[in-house]
């Protein structure tokens, strides 16, 4: 609102394409990665992920990113780095977080930061990347999260004991867990493959290699 109203106030403009001057444009880049729980200001997002059920985690983890998103896109920042350190922060905080983790939410929750840092990577250079990655993300952590619900999962140890119940299932969510990080020949990878492949034609090698090695976390 703060971001919206100093826009008004500084060009006149209502409309977000009209967004020209560099503060307000800074100041609701930033509150929307606060919506969506971008580090540095995804300290909520974990807290909160795991103090839901996983039907509400799912939504939280899915639906409410799409009104940020549509937000993002159309607003182009002035200033490019401010998204791309967005985006590395939250490669590293993703991937460093999801470490020594118990807690099956809590995961999901660097998870979701760590994607959200890939997509934010490359949204300036290719928005139809971005949404690509929202829609293979969106498909995976839909498929983990109803995989959970089914086996009643909301930690490592129930999931360990979850193949006396449910065999097929507890089969398939190792290969949903593998995809999500990543792995070649799982989709996950295609995401990240093309990202990568996009930031090096932007010359911007080293953070590339940066969000590559942190992925492997």
């Amino acid at each position: 609102l703060f971001a919206s109203i100093s826009n008004a106030w500084l060009s006149g403009q209502w409309d977000i394409h009209q967004m020209s001057h560099p503060l307000p444009t800074t100041l609701i880049t930033l509150a929307l990665a606060l919506k969506i729980g971008l580090a540095p200001l995804h300290t909520w997002m974990p807290e909160v992920l795991q103090g839901l059920d996983l039907t509400t985690g799912l939504i939280l983890s899915t639906w409410q990113k799409l009104a940020p998103f549509c937000l993002l896109l159309q607003v182009q920042p002035a200033n490019a780095t401010l998204l791309l350190v967005l985006g590395i922060t939250s490669t590293l905080v993703g991937g460093w977080g999801g470490l020594n983790q118990t807690q099956l939410r809590k995961i999901l929750a660097y998870s979701s930061i760590a994607h959200l840092g890939w997509m934010i990577l490359v949204l300036q250079f290719s928005p139809s990347l971005t949404l690509l990655t929202l829609l293979v993300y969106f498909i995976m952590t839909f498929s983990l999260f109803i995989s959970f619900k089914i086996s009643n999962a909301t930690n490592i140890n129930t999931l360990a004991t979850s193949w006396a119940k449910a065999p097929a299932l507890t089969s398939i969510i190792p290969l949903i867990l593998l995809s999500l990080g990543g792995l070649p020949p799982l989709t996950g990878f295609l995401p990240k493959w093309l990202i990568l492949q996009e930031l090096t034609k932007q010359d911007l090698t080293p953070l590339a290699t940066v969000a590559a090695l942190s992925a492997l976390l």
